[in-house]
Formats: structure tokens, sequence, C-alpha cells
């Protein structure tokens, strides 16, 4: 075949370099059909994971990457990070000049050294680069501790190198998950769910108040929407699954009032706040949506002054260590907030666009005092909500707060500004087109890219689970397929024209597991939509559970599963973020407003006779489970009937929406759209009449409570 001829004229080899490189050629849609992912999107994907491929190259092209992809491991001595499982050592190979001696030793977390035996497993030299390499084989010690690592390989002739070596537990052994005890909660959007004091939007003294209401009732946790970072400049990005970083916190969430300095302020200052508090409840009662620009306007003038004032020796003394211990993680952060606030804007001129970029380290300089600021006000959220999970801990929730990993970050945030190395360039993460969302998904996030990660030593994904379980006692994973494969879309491309890209899920995992081993929290896998039979398989050996959703739980023919069919290593669910709430999914409110978006591709009569069939379906088994009585139950019957039908289930957590515990019946999230179609993320709590439900109802809130009762009653 001629090598000047166009890549895709030998599309096999293509494919063939794909498969090498973890990049899918082919996906199963919702139908069940097989669709092959085109030329283009292979050569794109490939170029944006290094491979010198894009859509001009040629079958000599192809012919070359997939002769760089066999050599890859054979260029480098080690490995760039290593992964094992605690008692089960491991086999990794060592490059070096043929003929040479190669010593490898091990060093510890804590500073103990050794040296890895060699294993006698002969493998023919190769030729790469006109030098003969010879492959060498060594093997991880079994008995080696839990933790992070190094092992260092010093080749004759005085060259060292040395690797990440990351000791993980088999799986994840906890009390509650060796336990036969089965416990519920509650989800709740914080930034929907406000008080009378409350700043227009939900915050950690919220969160401290929600928590107590529901332990009183019986909820061992209580699992809340992603409180990442956001921009610090309006508009503010609205969804919480789309922050601007996952390891540093949203300041919104900050009560200023209840900073430790704010009660010694001159009274003219604490007047001051309290005007800026109180035009934010103005607002809040004349407008039926939360407004994140005002708010944050107003808290923002609020820290400041606070920021301002005189702090304690020990108080100083505390805020100082943080700020070391967040080291240039935190100042880069600091720093990109503090530009993004002088430009005006998320993106950034060319001369400041990265870190990295000359001018940036003279801005460090000449921006000190606000990237002293924006640290203190990581300082101050995190404190926050370390108190709300304390309380949650103090009041009774064995589980407490339950912390939620959004699935990526903004393509212009401080996480891919910080370390651009670690994305993969031109590529958005999303989702192939399915029932739900038959257009596909665009979530406009830039990837991860695997090589980059490995060759980080995982450390970014170790320090984002970190800060998640910093201030919780669990956390749910958004989209955990992520940590084993992702929808890439090539830039200009539709979600249709996207292919997945496969991680080294060993590793993603194993650094999640080791995490949350040792801050002895329970790990949830957000586990729906197309998945491969083995990643359930995987996740539930390794201690992780599922999710699983009622109208999402089938059996043949569309019926709903049978309780006892569900999965025990499993959270429980009739609701969550991404469909409306119970009360609407009944009225067929998601129908709808996806016809009136234009989100339907089937004819909508189709869309309502499918939808009609699902709920006599469910009306059926709920009649056959005894969950509810009578020929026509009553709307919120059928709601409660559909909690006890999943408190049936022997899934070791259950969890309740907040949103149908007040007969809310408005989304929280429409996905597919934007705020000109929908207003995503902006609604507050509201009952069925639409009349927002503050927290200091709750307690009292009728439906709530008779809702609550029948988890404490049924889930144990």
């Amino acid at each position: 075949m001629d090598i000047h001829a166009p890549a895709s004229d030998n599309i096999d080899e293509l494919r063939r370099v794909a498969d090498a490189n973890g990049v899918a050629t082919g996906f199963w849609d919702w139908y069940g059909n097989w669709v092959g992912v085109s030329a283009s999107t292979l050569l794109k994907v490939l170029g944006a994971l290094g491979l010198p491929l894009d859509e001009s190259s040629t079958v000599g092209d192809v012919h070359e990457a997939l002769r760089l992809t066999d050599e890859r491991e054979w260029r480098r001595t080690l490995p760039p990070t290593i992964v094992a499982r605690q008692g089960g050592g491991y086999m990794f190979p060592v490059h070096v000049p043929d003929g040479s001696w190669v010593n490898v030793q091990w060093v510890l977390e804590d500073g103990r050294k050794g040296s890895c035996d060699q294993v006698d497993r002969y493998i023919a030299p190769r030729m790469i680069d006109g030098e003969l390499v010879g492959r060498a084989t060594f093997d991880v010690p079994h008995w080696l501790p839990l933790g992070w690592h190094r092992l260092v390989a010093t080749v004759e002739g005085g060259h060292v190198e040395s690797a990440t070596l990351i000791i993980l537990p088999n799986t994840l052994s906890l009390p509650l998950l060796e336990s036969s005890r089965r416990v519920w909660g509650v989800n709740a959007q914080l930034y929907s769910t406000r008080s009378a004091s409350s700043w227009g939007i939900g915050d950690a003294a919220d969160l401290a108040d929600l928590a107590a209401v529901c332990a009183d009732k019986g909820a061992d946790f209580l699992l809340i929407n992603p409180v990442h970072a956001s921009q610090p400049v309006s508009p503010l990005e609205t969804s919480p699954y789309l922050p601007v970083s996952r390891r540093w916190l949203n300041p919104i969430y900050i009560r200023p009032e209840s900073i430790e300095e704010y009660a010694s302020l001159p009274e003219a200052w604490r007047a001051d706040i309290e005007q800026l508090r109180d035009e934010t409840r103005q607002f809040a009662t004349r407008e039926d949506l939360i407004d994140r620009d005002r708010s944050w306007e107003a808290k923002r003038k609020a820290l400041e002054v606070i920021f301002a004032a005189p702090r304690s020796y020990h108080r100083q003394s505390q805020l100082d260590r943080f700020i070391e211990r967040g080291g240039s993680e935190l100042s880069n952060y600091a720093l990109w907030c503090a530009l993004v606030e002088r430009e005006g804007t998320i993106e950034l001129p060319e001369d400041l666009a990265r870190s990295s970029a000359p001018r940036v380290e003279l801005e460090r300089l000449e921006l000190a005092e606000r990237v002293d600021f924006y640290q203190w006000c990581q300082w101050v959220a995190a404190e926050q909500l370390e108190h709300a999970q304390h309380v949650a801990r103090e009041v009774g929730m064995e589980i407490g707060i339950m912390a939620d990993l959004a699935v990526g970050v903004h393509g212009y945030g401080s996480e891919k500004w910080s370390r651009p190395e670690l994305f993969a360039s031109g590529m958005s993460v999303g989702a192939p087109p399915d029932v739900y969302s038959q257009q596909g998904q665009n979530w406009s996030q830039p990837p991860w890219s695997p090589r980059s990660l490995a060759e980080s030593g995982y450390l970014p994904l170790r320090d984002m689970v970190r800060a998640a379980l910093a201030n919780a006692g669990a956390v749910r994973i958004d989209h955990i397929l992520g940590m084993f494969r992702l929808w890439w879309i090539p830039d200009g491309c539709a979600a249709t024209e996207g292919t997945y890209v496969y991680y080294d899920h060993e590793a993603m995992m194993g650094v999640i597991l080791l995490e949350a081993q040792r801050a002895g929290a329970v790990v949830i896998g957000e586990d729906l939509g197309v998945v491969e039979p083995w990643v359930r398989d995987y996740l539930r050996e390794r201690g992780v559970l599922g999710t699983s959703v009622v109208w999402f739980e089938k059996e043949g023919g569309g019926w709903p599963l049978r309780p006892e069919h569900y999965r025990d290593r499993a959270l429980a669910a009739v609701n969550i973020h991404d469909l409306p709430p119970t009360l609407g999914y009944i009225r067929g409110i998601q129908t709808t407003l996806r016809s009136e978006l234009g989100l339907l591709t089937d004819d909508i009569e189709t869309v309502r006779a499918g939808d009609r069939l699902e709920l006599e379906q469910v009306g059926a088994r709920l009649h056959e489970y005894g969950c509810i009585d009578g020929a026509e139950p009553s709307e919120r019957e059928t709601v409660e009937g559909l909690y006890r039908y999943v408190a049936k289930t022997p899934s070791k957590l259950v969890v309740a929406s907040l949103v149908d515990a007040v007969g809310d019946v408005r989304p929280q999230n429409m996905p597919g759209t934007g705020a000109d179609l929908y207003p995503n993320w902006c609604v507050p709590l509201c009952d069925s009449d639409g009349e927002e439900v503050a927290i200091e109802d709750l307690p009292t809130d009728e439906r709530l409570t008779s809702l609550f009762a029948l988890l404490r009653e049924t889930v144990r």
C-alpha cells in the first residue's frame, strides 16, 4: 500500500494503533447496535495522546505511530508508576543497555529501604534507536505496607532513575461494609437548601443544620452536591459538576458570621456586613431562582472586611500551616483567582494563560495581597465544612457528610491553568447518545491524559480524593466509569463523533481505595448507563458500592427489577440529580420539558406512551409487593410506595432525595441544556405548590417527617 496515501486507506492498521493505545474503535449504542469510530476521530484522539498523528496523517505515519507505541516502554529504565496490591507482589520490567547490571531499591514513605529481587526470566534484547536494549525483570516484595513509596534503579555507569510505587489494598475494609446492617440517608443540593440566615444560597452553616435535622429523624448520612471551587467573577458557573478545580473549595459556601474574627469586628464593620446579608435575603425572597452572582458579590465584600481584621496568634499560626500544606497548588489556585478577578474573565490573555508563562511570576508579586485573600478563603471554607462534618457525627450520623466528586473540570479553570500537561489537548469529555439524551452530551471538560497521570505518579488523583474526604465520611464518585474509560469528543465535533479512551483502572481505583481506607470512608460509584458487566464485578470485589435507581433497574420486557434482585453492595435510590423530583417524574415533566426544549428525537406521543407504560409497570410492582394500597393511589402514596420498594432491597445504603421529602416537582438539572434553555442548578428547594421550603421548616414538615419515619422503620 502507498505509504503516502491517507491514513484512512488502511483503517485496520489505524485501529491496531488505537487498540494498543487504549482507544476504542467502536461501541455499542443504546439500541444495541455496534457503531464504528471514524478514522478522523481516531487520528485526533491519538494525536491528543501524544502520538505524531492528525487528520492529515498518511499510512506511513500510522506505521511509524505503531512502531513508537511498540517501543515506548523500552525507551525508559522504569515504568513511570507501578501499582501493586498488598500481599500480592508485582513483577515489573527494567530496561538497560544490553549486558549492563542494574540494582533496584524500594524506598518506603517512612524512609526504610531495601532491595527488589531480580526474577530469572529471559527476554530477548531489542534494537532501539541503534542501541541494543535489554530487559530485566524484578519483583515488588509482597509484604510491603500500604502507601506511597518509590522505586530507585541504579544502572551500571551511574544512571539513576526513580518511579512511584503505590501499594494498594485488595478491598476497602470498613466496619460498616463488613456488618450486615443497612443504613439510610438523604440527598440534598446544598446551594438550593436555604435558611433565614443564608446569603441567598445554602452554605456550610446551613449544611450543619440540615445534617442535624436529618440525623434527628434517623438518617446516617447526608449526600450533597460537589462543593468544588468555582471562578471568582461573574457570571459564576451554575453547575457544581463543572468546577475550576476539584482540589479546592467554593468560598460561596462560607457563612461570614461564623468566622471567628467576625465577633470582634468594630460595630460599624459588622453593620456593613449585616446590610450586605440583608440585601441578599431581600433579593432571595423576591426572586424564584438562586442568583449566585449577587450572593457571591455580597459575600466577597463581607469576606474582605473580615480578612482585613487582625487574627489571634494561634489563628494566624493555623492559617500559616494551612498555606504551607497547600504548597504551590494552593498558591497557584489563589493566583489564578486573583488574575481572573483583575482581568474580569476566566479566559486569561495568552501571556497569562498558563502558570508557566514568564509574566505570571511577576504578577504573583503584584497580586500578593489578593493571593493571600484567596488562600485565606480556602482555609475558612475548609474549617466551616469540617465543622459541619463534626456536627453530623456528633448528632448521631454514622457516616456524616457524603461528598460528591465531579467527573472533570472547566477547560479554562485553575486546575488546567496550573497543570496543563496533565490534560489531553483539543478534547472534551461527554457521553454518547442514550435514551435520556438522544443527541449525546458534551460536558465541556478537558480529560486527564492517561499517560500524563502515570508520569505524575497519580498524585493529582490522590490529592483530589484527599480533598474530597477531608471533611466527609464517604464520597460518591460521579460517573465512576471515568476511572475506566471516558468518552472523548474532539473539539468542533458533535457528541456523537467521539470515542472511548481507556484508563489504567487498577491504578485509578487503587488510589481511591488507598485514600479511602486511610480516611475510613465509604466509596460509592455512580455506575449508571451502559456498563460492561465485569466493571460492576470489579467494583464489588474492591469494596466500592454501586448505584441502583428504580427507574433504571429493569428486568426483561422493561418491568422494574424485583427488590430482592437488587445488588446488596449498592446505594439504592428513587431519584438522582439528573432526573426530576419523583413527583415531577410521575407527572411526566421530564418529557414535557425535553419536548419544549427540542431534546427529543422520537415523536412526543411515542415517548408519552412509553412513560405511561413505565408508570403502569411500576404501579403493578408496587401493588405486588404491598408498597401501595387501593386501585388509584395518590401521587404522594406512590412516592412513598417507591421508597418502601427500595427499602425492601438488600442494598447496603438507601438514600431519600430531599426534593421528594418536601414534594418538589421542578428538576435541578436538565442534561443537555444550557442556561439559555433551562435554569440548571438554580432552583431552590420548594414544595409541590412552588413555595420555598426553608431549613427552619423541615423539622415540622409533615410530608418529610412521614417519609423519613418510613425509612427509619424499614431500613435496618
